[in-house]
C-alpha cells in the first residue's frame, strides 16, 4: 500500500507513529476527508472486500465508502504504521429492530500502552477521536458525549449521551476477526431491500462545526445551530459531490 498516497488522501502531514496523539490525528483526518456514502450500491456495482481495490476507490479515485470499506482500509493503514490493531465485529442498534446481525458493522479495537482504543472512521455520525475501551467512563469528543459499557456477556455498548439520555449507537466484543468473515454481511447490505444502505443513495461528512449531508435528493447542511435544507436535480448531482464532499472534478 502507498502510504503516502494515504496521507495525501486524508490531509495528514505529522510523523507516523503508534502513539495516542498520532491515532487520533489519523482518525479526524480521515474523517474529515473521507466521506461516508454508498453510491456503488445504487449504481450496481459490487463492492468486495479486497483492500487494493478499496484503496484505489478510495485514494486514488477520491471516493468514500460504508464501513467495511472505510474500517477495513484505515486497519489496513493502521498496521502499516505499527499500531497494534485488530478488526471486531459490531451490531448496530435500531430503536425498531434492536441490535443487527453479527458482522453488521466493522470497526476497529487498537491497543497503546495498557488502555485499548475503539477506533472508527466508518459510522457516519459518530465521534472524531478515539475512544477508550473503559466501561463506565464519560468520553467527551468534539462530535458530542459517549460511554462504553458491558452488555449482555461478552459485549461492550457504545453509547451517545444525548440529554441525559444514552442512545445505543452499536455493541461489540473484543474478539478478532478476518476480512472474510464480513463478506456476506457485506453482500447482505448491497443487496438486500431490508438493508438501510439499499433505500436511497447517501453521502456524508463532517464539517469542523457540523455536517453535511445529501440523502436521496436532500443536500442538508447544518453549521453550528444553522440548517440550511435544499433539493438538488440530476444535472446538479456532480456538482455537489465535488464542492461538497470532496470527490475530484473526473470522478
Amino acid at each position: 500500500m502507498d502510504i503516502a498516497a494515504y496521507l495525501q488522501r486524508i490531509q495528514y502531514s505529522g510523523i507516523l507513529a503508534p502513539t495516542l496523539p498520532v491515532l487520533q490525528a489519523l482518525q479526524k483526518q480521515h474523517l474529515l476527508h473521507v466521506p461516508f456514502e454508498n453510491l456503488d450500491i445504487h449504481a450496481h456495482k459490487k463492492i468486495v472486500l479486497d483492500t487494493g481495490r478499496i484503496f484505489n476507490k478510495i485514494v486514488l479515485n477520491r471516493r468514500g465508502g460504508f464501513c467495511y470499506e472505510l474500517n477495513g482500509l484505515f486497519y489496513a493503514l493502521l498496521q502499516e504504521a505499527g499500531f497494534a490493531s485488530k478488526r471486531i465485529s459490531g451490531r448496530v442498534y435500531d430503536k425498531e429492530k434492536g441490535y443487527g446481525e453479527e458482522f453488521d458493522h466493522l470497526a476497529i479495537l487498537t491497543t497503546i500502552g495498557p488502555a485499548d482504543y475503539l477506533v472508527d472512521v466508518g459510522f457516519g455520525e459518530f465521534v472524531f477521536h478515539p475512544l477508550r475501551l473503559e466501561a463506565g467512563l464519560i468520553q467527551q469528543d468534539e462530535r458530542g458525549t459517549f460511554r462504553i459499557d458491558r452488555y449482555d456477556g461478552d459485549y461492550y455498548r457504545v453509547s451517545k449521551l444525548v440529554g441525559g439520555e444514552a442512545v445505543p449507537q452499536y455493541i461489540f466484543t473484543t474478539r478478532e476477526r478476518q476480512y472474510r468473515e464480513f463478506e456476506a454481511m457485506c453482500t447482505y447490505h448491497q443487496t438486500s431491500p431490508d438493508s438501510h444502505f439499499t433505500q436511497k443513495r447517501f453521502l456524508g461528512i463532517p464539517v469542523p462545526n457540523g455536517r453535511i449531508t445529501l440523502a436521496g435528493n436532500t443536500l442538508k447542511i447544518v453549521t453550528g445551530d444553522t440548517v440550511r435544507e435544499q433539493e438538488i436535480g440530476e444535472a446538479e448531482f456532480r456538482d455537489v459531490l465535488v464542492r461538497y464532499f470532496q470527490f475530484s472534478a473526473g470522478t
